[in-house]
């Protein structure tokens, strides 16, 4: 009986296939005819090629309903039918209307409204979407808030010019600008408000800053000050951390207190980490990880060397061809205050990309994102690869946010689309400074783009002016030249420094210069330029004989190359890891063939969270391959290097003029000193010593001068109402008597 039921079924089953593929083939047709209906502007053949159907096209159900999305995918239609009969398929379509104008009322700013009409402009003579207009309205009104403008609203009025085409109108209102007075930090946020103020964007609003759009309240830029805090607590260790809450108390009409209440939780260390690894993938092809997770253990727990092992691991994984496979890991608190790793591999889904497509770029050219994808179209999809693509999308600092989504394909199973999306913002900016101290005075100005014509070129314009120098430079930044992946640099300078008055002498040095830099390995970083200068070296009648032999005008053809390891933990106030860095300069052609090499080195170490160690080495050499070292080229010590002694006031002399060196080198020891003065939070300590010496003159070995300099003594770093003062006390230690010592040193500055 059973048997006899299941017979039942199977052939009723059959029964039903054989019915519904006889149903789709029965309503196969063959094109012979197309007609276009109720088309007011797009041409019969434009809309027969966006359907993708032609003649003799042997078509069913499926092909109609496939022709009908890609109709509809174009925008250009509000509603689209397909009919066929008889061989003859008819589309009738009603079109969408254009945007005729889009009119902006309101905004008197003339940089904001150039910025917002950049985004406007783009959908002009475009069909009208009202999901589209509602997007730009969000962009816009972003723009606006991100410039200050936090409780500006927004009317947008379509107007029906009865020709199937609108008029847009954005009416804003922007209200006062909501200004930052005061930043605090609470809660256990064991770090001082010093250290805290420099990880975040946002800062305080003063009367001479007219130009940082920082000091206005930002809903954006405070979300970015929170995953700063977030990221920088969990780097130290603090793996709980949580900013509880962030919050902006009115203070008057229109300046904001914003506070940020931090909990950093315990302290947390790497424990075990465990690379997990199935029989499908070699071991061995991943054994140089084992010694990296033996070395890590017991070390405060960091998210930055967790990221960086995964991508390592990644990346030999994709070096061994493993395409659908990405590394993860799971975390684990052992121990009260320690964190298991364990890292295994996940098989992603196997599958091609068929197509990506992007939105929301009015300003940017599409080419600038797709060039940042290494997963391209008909690739296999890898998401160690793709989420890299994304990663390098967002690090080019010109969108305001970039949103990926996979979907399925509607022709293929074995393939996906991919959407990206991004939100641009305005990428320009000016910026202005200015310094005074003992050493002299500051200012500097420049202004900045950095998505030039939408294209992803940067622009920067830099004016500085100093008691002794005059320097201006303006340089192009292409960050993927011809889709090399490489950088390439070009700039333009120009530099006038006037020691007339001290030394006797005056340089005008301008020239332009091309250079590249990339990534050769991993914290491995290669640069080089070549360059062209021309300067004219002026004396007057107080400078010395060597000076006044080399007046005169100098053309010089040079290529500069210089290799960086960076294993700092991170480049801005490390604690932890070193840093080297090699650079030469050498003389392709010039008038007096100067080689220049300079080898800096720093290491950090971190006793706990407060107490950091520093050491750090200069070394510099320059030497003539045909005649003495031109005076403008002489090795200085500089200031920062020996603190207890003048700037520029120590080596060899001619006279009562000091010329620098062939040779100088520089040692620096520090320590921070939390204990001191605890309880002011603006304030930060540190005892240091330094150690330099200058030595060897080419023109006169009788002027030469050996003896070490030294000093030690006690910086301080306090953020002012004013901005950051640095001041240090030093007691030279040794020193030549034709030194000119400097017990006292202070430097003040601040941006606009």
């Amino acid at each position: 009986m059973k048997n006899k039921y299941k017979s039942s079924t199977k052939l009723f089953f059959l029964s039903i296939l054989i019915i519904i593929n006889f149903y789709k083939f029965s309503y196969s047709e063959i094109i012979n005819q197309i007609n276009v209906k109720g088309n007011e502007r797009l041409a019969d053949e434009t809309i027969i090629l966006f359907s993708e159907l032609n003649i003799n096209d042997d078509i069913n159900s499926n092909d109609l309903n496939t022709a009908l999305k890609k109709l509809f995918e174009t925008d250009y239609f509000k509603d689209v039918k397909i009919n066929i009969k008889n061989g003859y398929l008819e589309i009738i379509v009603k079109e969408n209307p254009l945007i005729q104008n889009i009119k902006i009322n309101g905004i008197k700013n003339k940089s904001i409204a150039n910025d917002l009409l950049k985004i406007t402009k783009k959908i002009e003579k475009y069909p009208y979407l009202e999901n589209k207009i509602n997007d730009q309205k969000n962009t816009l009104i972003n723009i606006i808030r991100n410039s200050g403008f936090y409780f500006a609203e927004i009317e947008t009025i379509i107007e029906d010019n009865n020709n199937n085409s609108v008029n847009i109108i954005h009416n804003f209102e922007l209200g006062e600008r909501a200004k930052i007075s005061e930043i605090k930090f609470i809660g256990n946020k064991i770090f001082k408000n010093n250290k805290l103020r420099n990880i975040i964007i946002s800062e305080v609003s003063k009367p001479w800053k007219f130009i940082t759009s920082n000091k206005y309240l930002n809903e954006g830029r405070i979300k970015l000050d929170v995953n700063l805090l977030e990221n920088y607590f969990r780097n130290k260790g603090y793996y709980n951390v949580a900013v509880k809450s962030s919050s902006a108390k009115v203070t008057d009409k229109n300046n904001f207190i914003l506070t940020y209440n931090i909990d950093s939780g315990k302290k947390y260390y790497f424990n075990d980490i465990d690379l997990q690894v199935s029989d499908d993938y070699k071991k061995e092809n991943f054994i140089n990880f084992f010694k990296i997770f033996e070395d890590l253990k017991g070390r405060p727990y960091s998210l930055n060397s967790i990221k960086k092992i995964i991508n390592e691991i990644d990346k030999a994984a994709l070096q061994k061809e493993f395409v659908f496979i990405n590394a993860n890991y799971q975390e684990k608190i052992v121990d009260n205050n320690k964190i298991n790793i364990k890292i295994y591999f996940d098989e992603s889904e196997k599958f091609f990309v068929e197509k990506i497509n992007i939105f929301g770029n009015f300003i940017t050219e599409e080419k600038v994102i797709r060039n940042a994808l290494i997963v391209d179209e008909g690739d296999p999809y890898n998401e160690i690869l793709f989420n890299k693509s994304i990663n390098d999308i967002k690090s080019k600092q010109i969108f305001k946010s970039v949103k990926s989504k996979v979907v399925n394909s509607n022709t293929q199973e074995s393939s996906k689309i991919i959407d990206i999306t991004i939100e641009e913002k305005a990428t320009g900016e000016i910026f202005a400074g200015a310094g005074t101290g003992t050493s002299g005075s500051v200012i500097s100005a420049g202004i900045k783009e950095k998505n030039y014509l939408g294209k992803g070129i940067t622009l920067n314009t830099v004016l500085t002016l100093s008691d002794d120098e005059v320097k201006g430079k303006f340089s192009v930044i292409n960050p993927n030249f011809k889709n090399s992946d490489r950088t390439i640099n070009t700039t333009i300078e120009s530099t006038t420094s006037d020691f007339m008055t001290s030394s006797g002498y005056k340089t005008t040095r301008t020239g332009l210069k091309v250079g590249t830099g990339f990534e050769q390995y991993q914290d491995l970083f290669f640069n080089l330029d070549i360059s062209n200068y021309y300067e004219r070296l002026e004396t007057s009648d107080a400078a010395s004989a060597i000076k006044k032999k080399q007046e005169g005008d100098y053309f010089e053809n040079l290529i500069s190359y210089g290799i960086t390891l960076n294993k700092l933990d991170q480049n801005f106030q490390p604690t932890d890891g070193y840093l080297t860095s090699f650079n030469q300069t050498l003389p392709l052609y010039s008038d007096d063939s100067t080689i220049e090499n300079s080898l800096r080195m720093s290491k950090y170490h971190a006793l706990n969270d407060s107490l950091i160690l520093s050491a750090k080495l200069y070394l510099k050499t320059v030497n003539s391959l045909d005649d003495n070292v031109r005076v403008s080229k002489r090795v200085y010590i500089p200031s920062s290097r020996l603190r207890g002694f003048e700037s520029g006031s120590i080596g060899p002399k001619d006279g009562s003029q000091y010329i620098g060196g062939n040779y100088g080198t520089a040692i620096n020891l520090n320590s921070t000193l939390p204990n001191l003065l605890n309880g002011y939070e603006n304030v930060d300590f540190n005892l240091f010593l330094d150690a330099a010496n200058l030595w060897h003159v080419d023109y006169d070995n009788s002027l030469d001068s050996d003896k070490i300099r030294s000093s030690t003594g006690i910086s301080m770093n306090w953020f002012t109402p004013v901005g950051p003062l640095s001041f240090s006390y030093a007691i030279p230690i040794s020193e030549a008597k034709s030194d000119k010592t400097e017990s006292f040193r202070f430097q003040i500055g601040t941006s606009f």
